[in-house]
């Protein structure tokens, strides 16, 4: 990678760095003045081409230039505004709006150090302030792909979030990577972005939702995404940690789904839900649930309305056309009649019996036990009483057993495939005997196993809802690999692999019959045996650039294979790992200068701590499978 440019340093005769403002694996972002603009600020950001190169090919540079002249038409009060590209020195540059402000990782991270985070009404203003943001770019067919705290900036002008950081250019410069090659890229942050986006490259709008929702809890909580996650039922579990309104959970919980399609599918569905008119919304997705409207919602259809007499008319010397409902039409009187005293005296008598029995009316009705808003009621018999013939849904089929053997004998293995339903559960039983390894692997999503043993308890206490599983076994008899669905799931597809090993051989027992045989190699040779299991370490030290306090490392790793960063920091300072992007499961641990693991470091994806002491500390990127990975490793912070 070339240098980073120093400061002081004019581009295109027009662009001044003033500062470097950080960097990572796609590049570095310069605080620049804009000469052309009477020196006002932008943000600069420089793009690296692949390791080993060092330039862009003439076909990446106009594959670049078209795509960011899609980011050009975004035009946003609360997105950066994209103004130029341009190429020089053989680097690739974009400028865009400068934004003076904090970002919501620096406030959390403020809030943290008071023992405090979010508060609800905070993090609800802040979703109402960024759905209309994102409805703008899915209008122009844009996802973010990369909402997150650190992309999140509380402008300090006017107290708006601002939106930076697209993940579409991110996108656009892995693709440039390969010279344009299409191809399915996983931009995002682990635990931020949703599994659609990380596993396949694909991302919808409510990809973005779904990064906004883990923001939100984020915030929230003062956790990150990782210990908010249950991933072995693939459930999320940061309302433990927090007290919010159950309309909020409600709809953040929506926005969390796993699956796309049990998410909004749009902002405006997600803000029709979050301002509490989702029950109403035309565009409410299907299943949603709608409080029933108030009885004063709609009246009902004229039809059913009752014909009440609430008055006579006002006096008037020429009858109305308009009469109530109880008094019948009466033709009109020709202006000679009413000037027959005996016929207005008979007008007189009728309308006395008319009104009179209007009243009767009005008092009966109003004695009935029925509504007292009568005029919006409908008849009893309007409403049939609900059936359960009247859902529309079809009833729900109960949950199923399935049971299966499997025939595997010492050595064998056995895949097996299958789609389990919600609620469903399938049994494979497998004939074993005691001391004999069996090892069970599933393959896919949204299901986990379980090993009981015969008496159909679990074989062990790590045997429970697991994706693998390995073991010996204690007794003969048949064993059960059960499978089930995590819950919330309708269907699920997967694939099981299955092996019984032979039970060891007996040689522990002979050791003891042998210790005076200083000849026999065998009691030497035992403690190679483990050291052959033990996974190879590739060891790496991790170097700085000058002036700089992080740096972004990509690998791969996979079993028997452990990369090993080696970072030197002082005590006091603060020691930065986050898993930037990874094709498996990737994890790490942290370990001190001695050796020891630090606090709440294994097996994680992000981590973050001061440093107890000063020395070399171990970053340990592992994975159960082969896969390749990038390591964002920074230290700040001044030593004691």
């Amino acid at each position: 990678m070339q240098p980073a440019i120093p400061v002081g340093t004019l581009l295109q005769n027009r662009y001044r760095i003033v500062q470097l403002l950080g960097q990572g694996g796609f590049g570095r972002t310069y605080l620049a003045e804009d000469q052309g603009r009477f020196s006002e600020r932008c943000a600069l950001k420089e793009f690296v081409p692949v390791q080993g190169e060092d330039r862009f090919s003439d076909k990446a540079t106009q594959l670049f230039q078209r795509e960011a002249a899609i980011l050009y038409q975004i035009t946003h009060p609360q997105i950066p505004q994209f103004r130029a590209t341009f190429e020089q020195d053989q680097r690739l540059f974009l400028v865009q709006d400068y934004v003076e402000g904090t970002t919501y990782r620096d406030l959390l991270n403020q809030r943290r150090a008071q023992g405090s985070a979010f508060s609800e009404t905070e993090v609800r203003q802040l979703i109402q302030q960024m759905l209309p943001v994102l409805a703008h770019i899915h209008a122009k067919g844009i996802i973010h792909r990369d909402i997150s705290p650190d992309n999140l900036i509380l402008r300090r002008s006017d107290q708006m979030p601002v939106l930076i950081d697209f993940g579409v250019v991110k996108e656009v410069v892995t693709r440039l990577q390969h010279d344009g090659t299409e191809m399915a890229t996983t931009v995002g942050k682990v635990g931020y972005a949703p599994s659609e986006q990380m596993q396949t490259g694909r991302a919808y709008p409510n990809s973005d939702l779904y990064s906004l929702a883990v923001t939100a809890v984020v915030l929230l909580t003062g956790k990150e995404p990782q210990a908010l996650f249950d991933d072995v039922n693939l459930a999320w579990t940061w309302q433990q940690h927090t007290q919010v309104s159950p309309e909020l959970a409600q709809v953040l919980n929506r926005a969390l789904s796993y699956r796309p399609g049990d998410r909004y599918q749009s902002v405006s569905q997600m803000a029709q839900a979050l301002s509490g008119q989702a029950a109403v919304a035309p565009s409410a997705a299907p299943g949603a649930p709608a409080p029933p409207k108030p009885p004063t919602a709609a009246a009902p259809p004229l039809s059913e309305m009752r014909t009440v007499a609430v008055g006579r008319p006002a006096p008037s010397t020429r009858p109305q056309p308009t009469r109530t409902a109880a008094q019948p039409p009466v033709p009109e009187a020709r202006s000679g009649l009413l000037e027959n005293p005996w016929a207005v005296t008979g007008i007189g008598a009728v309308s006395a019996i008319v009104a009179g029995m209007g009243g009767w009316a009005v008092v009966n009705y109003l004695s009935e036990p029925a509504t007292p808003t009568p005029t919006i009621t409908p008849m009893p018999t309007a409403t049939p009483t609900p059936t359960p013939t009247d859902d529309p849904s079809p009833p729900q089929p109960q949950p199923t057993e399935y049971n299966q053997a499997l025939t595997l004998g010492p050595g064998d293995s056995q895949t097996v495939e299958g789609t389990l339903r919600g609620g469903d559960t399938i049994n494979y039983s497998v004939s074993a005997e005691a001391g004999q390894i069996l090892a069970a692997t599933l393959r896919g999503e949204g299901v986990l196993l379980s090993v009981l043993d015969p008496s159909g308890e679990l074989v062990a206490d790590d045997a429970s809802r697991r994706f693998r599983w390995r073991g010996p076994l204690e007794s003969d008899g048949d064993y059960i690999i059960q499978l089930s669905p995590v819950q919330g799931l309708s269907r699920s597809d997967y694939a099981l692999d299955v092996e019984l090993l032979a039970a060891p051989e007996p040689d522990e027992p002979d050791q003891p019959s042998q210790p005076d045989e200083p000849d026999e190699p065998s009691e030497p040779d035992e403690p190679d045996q483990p050291s052959n299991v033990q996974p190879e370490i590739l060891q790496q030290r991790v170097q700085f650039p000058a002036g700089e306090t992080g740096v972004t490392v990509a690998n791969s790793v996979g079993p028997g294979r452990v990369r090993r960063y080696i970072v030197n920091a002082r005590q006091g300072q603060i020691l930065s790992v986050q898993l930037q992007q990874a094709s498996g499961p990737v994890t790490f641990d942290v370990r001190l200068p001695d050796g020891e693991l630090m606090a709440d470091a294994s097996g994680v994806l992000f981590w973050q701590s001061y440093l107890p002491l000063g020395g070399d500390y171990a970053i340990d990127v592992k994975a159960p499978s082969s896969a390749d990975f990038g390591l964002e490793i920074q230290v700040t912070g001044q030593s004691e």
